[in-house]
């Protein structure tokens, strides 16, 4: 048996510096990943969006890696999210359950797609978690408009709200590829069954399309904010308006009487 750890350990990790300082065999990198091997039958999977993944070590070992890594990340976490897996061998076998998967060999790009999966998991629990906490703020605020008929957030505030929501959504497009497959199942359909399989059993697209869904109403209550925000403003500009045309009227009005007296 060998255990998968996924950990949420920063909101970012430097790819690029970190490459050039760590010690370990690289296997497969690009621009937002790098997976290594540490020493035989051990994996580490670093992703920029602040995810490590661990194949086969144990606490000291993670602990030790978490250490080195920790100067390339932005927004170090003290407090981690983290999910697990075992992985049995079994010659001829493939398939995966809730908490268990059976691979047929200890194939590093069949551990690669584990990881891979297990990690994109826990990124969508953090994900949901931020997306459910702003949803729930902005529950509160049409709710106040509710019972007062006006809101209770002031412009500039609602504009960062506004530029919060854009920047998730943006993280959540350019780091979480889950209806993407990795190049090498394109042309393997054991390492493609393995991918869906992987996907389909940590329930990713399902988890995905609710924080979408999620970010798609906060985006339409906060419109609406602005619209209403926007009137106010308007309408308030329409009575700076007519009162300095009121008072030019005066004045003329008081500059003619002086005239006649």
């Amino acid at each position: 048996m060998y255990s998968v750890v996924a950990y949420q350990v920063a909101s970012a990790i430097n790819i690029k510096s970190s490459k050039q300082e760590l010690p370990w065999q690289l296997v497969f990198q690009n621009s937002d990943e790098l997976y290594y091997t540490s020493s035989e039958q051990k994996y580490i999977y670093i992703f920029q969006y602040g995810m490590v993944c661990f194949f086969n070590m144990i606490t000291t070992e993670i602990e030790a890696t978490l250490k080195i890594l920790q100067p390339f990340c932005s927004n170090y976490f003290s407090e981690k999210l983290s999910d697990s897996v075992e992985v049995f061998i079994k010659p001829n076998s493939l398939k995966v359950q809730f908490d268990t998967v059976i691979l047929p060999t200890l194939h590093k790009e069949m551990i690669r797609l584990v990881m891979l999966n297990i990690s994109q998991s826990v990124a969508l629990d953090r994900y949901s978690e931020i997306t459910e906490d702003l949803l729930i703020e902005t529950n509160n605020h049409t709710s106040y408009l509710e019972e007062n008929g006006k809101l209770d957030i002031s412009g500039n505030k609602l504009k960062r709200f506004i530029g919060k929501i854009f920047n998730i959504k943006n993280k959540i497009s350019e780091n979480l590829y889950i209806f993407d497959s990795p190049e090498i199942t394109w042309d393997n359909e054991q390492l493609n069954r393995l991918n869906q399989d992987l996907k389909n059993t940590f329930d990713l697209k399902d988890r995905y399309r609710l924080i979408h869904d999620r970010i798609e109403i906060i985006k339409e209550n906060l419109e609406l904010f602005k619209d209403i925000m926007d009137h106010k403003e308007s309408s308030r500009l329409e009575w700076i308006i007519i009162i300095l045309i009121v008072i030019e009227v005066i004045d003329l009005f008081i500059a003619k009487l002086i005239n006649l007296i």
